[in-house]
């Protein structure tokens, strides 16, 4: 049975040590005609190319796609010492180095070959921004510190309007996990948000990390906001379950206690649940170096529903509705995982896919879209968001790749 995955994850003790394991895949990009392996049964094709730093999707009703060309705001205040050294290391290693982009870019593919053959600078200037999801005729856009709302006309290929800001994300600094994303109930009426911690295991102290860590509920209308679920120290990508209409999220778990802590992991969202951050992990195991502890809370944690392995860095999460795959993928989970930097051997760096029945994650992941690392250990590119566009064809964002993956079955 794999260490840390599934249902049951078996966990080991916590191996400190003074020094944190620091083994990222260094980014190359693509050689020439060199793609991503999809799983027995598929093929995968480049839908666009050329992008800066694509890191989200979002398909709109008529079919466009949006991607924001996005990476860590400039100029963040507040990061030093060890840790922010090995990160900024870490990142530009990673190719993630690149100043952000700070666009939106709309691709349409107007023939039907599975190649967008049109690319719009659909919307400018706003901060590394990241999720985005339409509602009625507006299009709320999460950056790095505010959610923007934008008028939007179907067909539109660029948005001159500055926008309206609905809620202010500056939380405190140095916007550590800068990611922000946001999804929409059913019905409209909310957004929901989700919003990481400020630091590995509040080691700046719980007053910077006041109202993070957690998914917001938003009014959508009046911007009025409440804690939905907290203790989930960077949940980024969130999806409706077919079945049950529950919402689950992928969540980052913490670094430094070894290479198999913590599993990064699947869950259900429940409201007002508290999911351990930072005081412990997967329920109520304690973080021995948080001090001081916090044990009512802890009494409260609760554990995931379902772990996807340490430091996958498990980022974009979408369950398939589609009617183009088999039958077996049907309300079933891909998720995009970004790659590791704190373990050896490194672990992510592809897609997966997590089986559902009755609303529930079943068996172990599989790999869907491997590849991105080479027979040296270095990164063609690194999986971010995944999105079912309207034929029902899978689409990755790649983010060191600078391209949009397409995925479909063979017979196609």
């Amino acid at each position: 049975m794999p260490v840390g995955v599934g249902l049951t994850p078996t966990l080991p003790e916590p191996d400190q040590s003074l020094i944190p394991t620091v083994n990222i895949a260094k980014a190359i990009g693509w050689p020439e005609g060199a793609k991503p392996i999809a799983a027995d049964g598929f093929s995968v094709n480049q839908f666009a190319g050329g992008l800066t730093h694509p890191r989200w999707l979002y398909v709109l009703p008529n079919g466009d796609v949006l991607v924001a060309d996005s990476n860590a705001p400039s100029n963040r205040e507040g990061e030093s010492g060890l840790l922010a050294w090995i990160t900024h290391l870490v990142m530009k290693r990673a190719g993630a180095g690149v100043p952000s982009p700070d666009r939106v870019f709309l691709l349409r593919d107007t023939t039907g070959d599975g190649v967008a053959d049109t690319r719009s600078s659909f919307l400018e200037g706003v901060r590394s921004p990241f999720g985005m999801v339409l509602v009625d005729h507006s299009l709320y856009v999460a950056a790095s510190d505010s959610i923007m709302r934008y008028p939007y006309v179907d067909g539109d290929t660029h948005i001159s309007s500055k926008g309206k800001m609905l809620v202010d994300l500056t939380l405190g600094k140095p916007n550590h996990h800068w990611t922000k994303n946001i999804i929409a109930s059913r019905d409209g009426k909310h957004l929901y948000v989700a919003i990481g911690s400020n630091s590995n295991i509040a080691e700046h102290g719980m007053e910077e990390e006041k109202e993070l860590a957690a998914i917001w509920q938003v009014e959508r209308v009046t911007g009025e906001l409440r804690i939905f679920a907290s203790g989930l120290r960077n949940p980024v990508g969130m999806a409706w379950q077919p079945e049950t209409g529950v919402l689950w999220t992928v969540v980052n778990e913490r670094d430094e206690l070894g290479n198999d802590l913590v599993p990064d992991y699947l869950t259900s969202v429940k409201e007002g649940a508290f999911y351990g951050w930072p005081y412990s992990y997967f329920g109520q195991h304690i973080d021995s170096r948080i001090d001081p502890q916090n044990p009512a809370l802890v009494a409260k944690a609760i554990a995931p529903d379902y772990a996807l392995g340490s430091h996958v860095a498990a980022l974009g999460l979408t369950f398939y509705d589609g009617r183009l795959f088999p039958a077996k993928y049907i309300n079933g989970a891909f998720i995009g995982e970004h790659g590791s930097w704190n373990r050896r051997p490194r672990a992510g760096y592809k897609v997966v896919f997590v089986s559902f029945d009755n609303g529930q994650p079943v068996g172990f992941p599989r790999d869907f879209l491997t590849g991105f690392l080479n027979e040296e250990g270095r990164a063609y590119g690194r999986p971010v968001s995944v999105a079912v566009d309207k034929s029902g064809a899978l689409l990755v964002a790649d983010d060191v790749g600078d391209k949009v993956w397409r995925v479909v079955p063979d017979a196609i």
